[in-house]
């Protein structure tokens, strides 16, 4: 197989075996939320999952209950904050690509600022240290990640053991997944 259909073949068995969505870099909370930004509740605002308490929405990628009680702040308190972070770095219409154009992939670098800036804004917003926050958002990115890496293997045990894919399999997309490759941590 060409490299080319081996990495092919290797994003659809795991975007299979993973499901999911892959970590969001903090910059598309700016553009990717879509609550309203009124003020409700934790509980008005639904169940966990995607764009709800405890889920991987608010484009932030990660589980914002987590990450509020890793800052010591309330769901509320977090999601306020956010709110108005997201309103804070909405971009300009003309950073946006035209209608019809595909939008650039940021940068590696690009990415980094949006981070930094991201990070700076809702430690203010939150009134906490720069560093708090930060280590926050590593240390819930890390266990979400582990969480991910442990329910895929499971799924992969399951087809190994019914047969779908071998050990090799296996370990080959495990590979692909730690070097980020599926999903998995960015390097």
């Amino acid at each position: 197989m060409t490299k080319y259909r081996t990495r092919a073949a290797a994003l659809l068995a795991a975007g299979a075996v993973a499901g999911g969505v892959s970590a969001a870099t903090l910059s598309a909370h700016a553009a990717d939320d879509t609550s309203s930004g009124s003020s409700s509740t934790a509980a008005e605002r639904g169940p966990g999952g995607p764009g709800g308490p405890g889920g991987h929405g608010r484009g932030i990628g990660v589980d914002t209950t987590a990450l509020a009680k890793a800052l010591g702040v309330t769901e509320d308190e977090l999601s306020d904050a956010l709110d108005a972070v997201r309103d804070a770095t909405k971009p300009d219409d003309a950073d946006r690509p035209a209608a019809g154009e595909q939008p650039t992939p940021p940068t590696d670098e690009e990415r980094a600022e949006r981070e930094a800036a991201f990070v700076t804004a809702l430690a203010k917003a939150l009134g906490l240290s720069e560093d708090k926050v930060s280590d926050a958002l590593d240390t819930v990115r890390a266990a979400r990640e582990a969480d991910r890496r442990q329910e895929l293997g499971e799924r992969l045990d399951t087809a190994v053991e019914d047969g779908d894919l071998t050990a090799a399999d296996k370990a080959s997309v495990l590979k692909a997944f730690d070097a980020g490759v599926l999903g998995g941590p960015r390097r």
